[in-house]
């Protein structure tokens, strides 16, 4: 009688963080740390060539300017994880989906969450009873508008708040288009699958803070470092002629500036540096890098296909990407 009580106790216990995790979430903020300290140091020493010199000063501008958002982003991202219960959103959204949608597209503007965080949150909603009509459109623009983010592209872009009120407009008019477009299409298709909760019920909240915040810190930070290097290296190993070229093509310059935030897939409390770094270009090409990253990138697509499945992802992404690019197109003409 005892075996099958035993296996029971055990079946509850959450699943322990496995001890690869922490050994490299221990990696990168040491090398993270290392980079803000002692970076700029270590590369002035290391280097003579000019063009290397510059890539290494322009990694590491980019990369500390970034990191105190980035960390501040992943604590609240995990604190809303962990501590604000999902049926909190379901109370608080209209019963008419159509009406939900835009509440729950402006309610990214004072809810944290970076988009590693924003999927499993999602997630969590729809088996909470939450529309996917909703869930999806929250998905969207809370990594896209929420305070951190929108603080961080102050401070990115310095006075030129237009950029910052280009942006939220921006992200917030294509959640809402893509929460509608759910509604006329998309509502029980057979190609999407309801996902399940990323914690296990009964996991207590401070476990479920830590491994969130332990999970998005190591793959944010990761993303952040290549997306600085890549930055870097664009702006000194790309020629400047084509560049110009590129640049002085304004529907080619946003196309190619929304495939490099698709690439790069850098957490969105840190973009808005790199975009900022991109002087060649237009600032509606830089918006379109900051409205499309926060929402179609390759790890969102892994993610999405992980969650909702691949047939929901194989739909999604490109629905994303054209919304996403018209509508910086627009508002760029408009605003900026």
């Amino acid at each position: 009688m005892s075996a099958p009580a035993d296996v029971a106790e055990k079946a509850e216990k959450p699943p322990k963080e496995p001890v690869g995790s922490s050994i490299a979430f221990t990696a990168t903020l040491i090398l993270l740390v290392g980079l803000a300290l002692f970076g700029r140091r270590i590369f002035a020493g290391a280097f003579t060539d000019e063009g290397v010199r510059t890539w290494a000063t322009m990694f590491v501008g980019v990369t500390v300017q970034a990191l105190p958002f980035l960390v501040l982003g992943v604590l609240l991202s995990a604190a809303l994880t962990a501590f604000v219960p999902a049926s909190f959103f379901a109370k608080a959204l209209p019963k008419h989906p159509a009406l939900a949608v835009p509440v729950a597209s402006a309610s990214g503007v004072i809810l944290p969450g970076c988009e590693c965080a924003s999927v499993p949150v999602s997630a969590a909603l729809m088996a909470r009873g939450v529309t996917p009509a909703a869930a999806i459109a929250f998905l969207l623009s809370a990594p896209a508008i929420n305070p951190v983010v929108l603080a961080s592209t102050a401070v990115a872009f310095p006075g030129q708040p237009k950029v910052v009120v280009a942006r939220a407009v921006t992200s917030i008019a294509v959640s809402m288009i893509l929460g509608w477009l759910w509604l006329l299409t998309g509502k029980g298709g057979a190609w999407f699958k309801m996902p399940k909760t990323r914690h296990a019920e009964g996991t207590p909240k401070f476990e479920v803070f830590r491994s969130s915040m332990l999970h998005d810190f190591l793959h944010a930070g990761g993303f952040l470092v290549v997306g600085a290097a890549a930055a870097a290296t664009l702006n000194v190993v790309v020629p400047r002629a084509w560049l110009d070229h590129v640049a002085s093509n304004l529907l080619l310059s946003v196309l190619v500036l929304g495939l490099l935030a698709v690439l790069l897939a850098i957490c969105s409390e840190a973009d808005a540096f790199v975009a900022a770094s991109l002087t060649q270009f237009s600032l509606t090409a830089r918006l379109a890098f900051m409205v499309v990253g926060p929402i179609v990138d390759v790890k969102l697509i892994a993610l999405q296909a992980g969650t909702f499945g691949p047939k929901f992802a194989v739909r999604f992404a490109p629905a994303t990407f054209v919304v996403a690019v018209l509508a910086s197109l627009g508002v760029g003409w408009w605003l900026l």
